[in-house]
Order: C-alpha cells, then structure tokens, then sequence
C-alpha cells in the first residue's frame, strides 16, 4: 500500500489556477488517467492526465523528451490507444510518473518539464474519451451485505443471505465487449422473463419482450495493474500493487430477466447487453489519504487466513463517497437538474478491493494488465444509502420520487440519464474526485 507523501500535502498548489477552483474533482492532488482525444477529431487516441479544466496529453509530453528515466518510459508507454502497457509496468512506474508530474504542475516549478506540460495542456471541454484499456475480462464482484441482505430479502424472504458470503468475495465473469464510457447510451434488452409468478403447482410460463424491471447498480471500477502467472497467487499483502485504480461503475441490470434466468447458473442476458464506466481512474497512490481499517463485527465470521492480514486490516478499507442521480427525459425537457436518489460511502463494503484480487487469483486464474473488477453494487446500512433502484423501492412496490420534476420511479424509464459521481474529502488533505459515469436508456429495438 501507498504510504502518504509529498503529492498528498493539502497546502500544495499548482501554478494552474482552475487547479485551486472550489469543488473541482483534479486538483493537483489527484492527477487521474484517461484515454481521449479531441472531440470530433480523427486524431490518435492516447493517455492523459487530468488536472482543473485542463488535460495533459501524455504523447505530447513523451515526445518533448522532458522527462527523465522511468517517468519517461511511463509517459511513452502513455502514448498508445490503451493504457494496459503502463498498467504492465507495476507501482514503480506509476509512481514515477505521478512525482514527475506532480512537481511540473507545482507553483513556483520552472524548467524544461514545466514547459513541456504547459504546451502539452488541452481544455477537458474539448475532448472525448474511450475505455482506456483493452479490456481482457471483466469480473463483477458481489461484496456489500447490505445489498445482498436488500435483494435477498426480494427475492428469498426467508433466507436472503447465502451462505457462503460471509466467507468468500462472490463473483461472475461478466461481458467485457459491451462495456462503454461516460455517455454512453444503449437499448431497453430484450428477454425472457416470467410475467406473473406461477400458481401453486402450476408450470412456470415465461414471456419474451423488453425488460420491465431496468435497474442501475452502483459500483467502483478496480483497474488491474501486473498480472500473475497462471497457477501463481497473489497474497493478499502483495494485492495492492497488482491494482493500478478505481473508477465508477454501473453494472446495468434488467431484473426481470435475471431473476428468472440465473438459476442455477448466474446472471446472462440480464447484465451482459451494457455496463457504463467513468472516463477517469483515480491511482492507488491518490486514494491514500483516504484508507481506513477493515473491521468485521466479532460475532460474524471472520476472513480465512489468506484473506486476512494486519495490513489489510489497519488500512485495506476505502472511504469514497458516492451518489447517484436520475435525469429523466422530461427534466431534460425543461431544464431541470437530476435528482438525486441515493448517497451512500464504499468503506460499508463488506470485502475489501485486495481481498477481491487475491480471492480471484487463488484457484489458478490468471489475472492480466488492464483486466477490469466491478467491486459489485455498493449499498450502506440505511435505506437511503441502497446502491440500486430494487432496493429503494423495495422490488418496485414503494416507487420513489424525483424531486427535480415529481415523477415517480419504481423502475427506470426510457429516456432516462442514470448519473454516478463519487468524490473523496478527509480534514488535512485536498477533495479529490472521480468525475461522472453517465449512461442513458434508449427504447428497445423495434419500439
């Protein structure tokens, strides 16, 4: 794990003024990756950095030639369409690469460095992204027990925790080729799904249509860094340096068709048609401020020794704050801004981002540079703080209210513009945020 530093003193400054504007989520603290290039331009896509309203375009950088040593092999592996070779190139290179960074962008810096990020510099208003990695498998993990125990009691009322989740992060293996960026926009999917539960006795009679029950999950995307041999595990005090960062995350989830589909098997059609990501990763080294212990309550059970260690627990919890918001067509329609409908933190996570990569590790599996984990939907304790539209309406028989507009939602409407934000902010360090994953839900083909 990333001990503090330099890059994390609050009182630094960068000689960027929109790098000091009140509530901006890239102040000099943060410096996330992205993959862009300029909007409607047919220009090579590459690495950036953000910092305040500008980005730094890494290629540009790399070929100044202004940097030295691994910060400029970072920066040259920054300059492709993907960032899965810098991802391949471990904590060493990141961290290279950051400092350097971090001291060019710093008031009072001056030198070749310096000049070189400024000529490097385009405005974040002008540019267009793309998943910033050639993604080789997505994971999606279901690790919050809050969220397990709100669904669960939908849909087993009388046993709605499995028995196996207090002991082992559960995952499935999810579709990686419908994964998109911020702004994305998909169709209503089309499925099988039972219209009415059957009688006593009676044969189960399905339907095939357009999913009624179109839900959001909110999610942090864990960015996967070096990978390991297939056979080799990785120990869970080594985890940390096989995750390169976070992201936001919505793993679109058509209820319906995943709650008469998944037995015996897991979910298929009701998550693989669209999964909206964020355009920003947020670095290891950035989160470390924000890192608290990990804790169980002593009357549940606890992690098995391979799960388990001091330093996952003084320091492998996260607290991130996050919050989703709803803009329906008609508050499009009249300028009206989202609603919000749910806020909740990912320190409530019941398995940790490290316990997720060792567990996925140790049977064998081979993780790879630039893979992708959804940390699976991140509910807190209260109502309010639910990570999923299933659990605010409680299976969509106590609708919710959008307060921008007055609509009522049991389920997601065409139309509609699901937005995840998420930020981090700690007394003594600097806000620091993720930007936004937007997806919007189109009718279904045919409508």
């Amino acid at each position: 794990m990333h001990a503090l530093n330099h890059t994390h003193d609050a009182g630094a400054r960068s000689w960027l003024a929109s790098a000091q504007a009140a509530g901006t989520d890239f102040p000099l603290q943060n410096l996330p990756f992205s993959v862009f290039r300029r909007q409607g331009s047919s220009e090579a896509l590459r690495g950036g950095v953000a910092i305040g309203d500008q980005l730094i375009c890494l290629a540009a950088l790399a070929r100044s030639g202004a940097l030295q040593g691994l910060a400029a092999q970072a920066a040259s592996a920054c300059a492709q369409a993907t960032l899965n070779d810098f991802f391949a190139m471990g904590p060493a290179a990141w961290q290279a690469l950051r400092h350097a960074l971090f001291a060019a962008l710093k008031q009072g810096a001056s030198g070749p460095a310096v000049d070189a990020v400024r000529a490097a510099l385009i405005p974040l208003a002008g540019i267009e992204h793309t998943v910033p990695t050639r993604i080789g498998d997505y994971t999606d993990f279901y690790t919050s027990i809050h969220h397990a125990r709100n669904v669960g009691a939908i849909t087993r009322p009388d046993a709605p925790l499995t028995p196996n989740f207090q002991w082992i992060p559960i995952a499935y293996h999810g579709r990686s080729s419908s994964i998109g960026v911020s702004g994305q926009a998909f169709r209503r999917p089309m499925g099988q799904a039972l219209a009415a539960p059957p009688a006593p006795g009676a044969r189960p009679q399905p339907v095939y249509g357009p999913c009624a029950r179109l839900d959001f999950e909110l999610e942090l995307a864990i960015w996967i860094g070096p990978g390991n041999a297939p056979g080799e595990p990785i120990p869970l005090a080594q985890a940390d340096g096989h995750i390169f960062g976070y992201g936001l995350l919505n793993d679109w989830s058509a209820r319906d068709i995943q709650f008469w589909e998944m037995a015996p098997l897991g979910p298929f059609l009701g998550k693989n048609f669209c999964t909206t990501i964020s355009p920003w990763i947020v670095t290891q080294e950035a989160m470390a401020p924000y890192r608290l212990p990990f804790t169980r309550p002593a009357d549940e059970p606890q992690p098995l020794t391979y799960l388990d260690g001091a330093g996952n627990r003084e320091r492998g919890a996260l607290s991130i704050e996050l919050e989703v918001l709803v803009e329906s067509q008609q508050m499009r329609a009249q300028g009206l801004a989202p609603s919000r409908i749910t806020r909740t933190n990912f320190r409530h996570q019941y398995w940790t981002a490290a316990q997720m990569v060792t567990q996925h590790a140790m049977g064998g599996c081979n993780l790879q540079a630039g893979d992708l984990f959804g940390s699976g939907t991140i509910s807190g304790p209260t109502p309010d703080q639910a990570g999923a539209i299933i659990e605010l309406t409680k299976g969509g028989k106590s609708p919710i209210t959008l307060d921008s507009s007055g609509e009522q939602r049991s389920f997601l409407h065409d139309g509609d513009a699901v937005i995840l934000r998420g930020w981090c902010d700690k007394p003594g360090f600097a806000r620091i945020g993720f930007g936004e994953s937007r997806g919007t839900i189109l009718p279904p083909i045919g409508a």
